[in-house]
């Protein structure tokens, strides 16, 4: 496992649960049953990957669907290892409680990422997964199939495949 841990790897874990958002603040959420939840959700959800991501195809109270990722949060509480089910072909982590479920091989810019989680890179036998630095230089990287714990402080962007 080449999972390096330092203070820099993702800033963006932290402003999942504080408030990440994923650039989806131009579009309208549906009202959940407490009126807040999925606001909550698309705000973390566009803090997390940053202003230069697109609307949300779908909104509603536990997750928000992008063109190739959905952010899962469970509708009580923080999800936890135990939550990180992965379909084949994807790059799943937990950050912060919510449920990062990549599916579209581009670079992603997230930001406000803290703290440790566990991830599952269940894409193409071989496929590696890059994490990246600020500067764009490789922070760490994973070879699928690959699972285990990370530290998110700070990435600044990644690659699925």
């Amino acid at each position: 496992m080449n999972i390096v841990k330092p203070a820099a790897l993702l800033v963006a874990a932290t402003a999942l649960l504080a408030g990440s958002t994923v650039a989806a603040t131009a579009a309208t959420a549906p009202d959940s049953p407490d009126g807040t939840r999925v606001t909550s959700l698309q705000q973390t959800a566009d803090e997390v990957l940053g202003k230069d991501q697109k609307a949300p195809l779908s909104v509603s109270a536990d997750k928000v669907a992008y063109d190739g990722l959905s952010v899962t949060k469970a509708p009580k509480g923080d999800l936890g290892a135990q939550d990180l089910a992965c379909d084949y072909g994807h790059l799943c982590m937990i950050v912060k409680g919510t449920k990062f479920d990549f599916y579209k091989c581009q670079t992603w810019t997230v930001s406000n990422w803290t703290g440790d989680g566990p991830f599952t890179n269940n894409q193409t036998t071989g496929t590696v997964a890059r994490f990246y630095n600020k500067d764009g230089s490789e922070r760490w990287s994973s070879t699928a199939y690959q699972a285990g714990t990370a530290t998110w402080d700070p990435i600044y962007s990644l690659r699925p495949c």
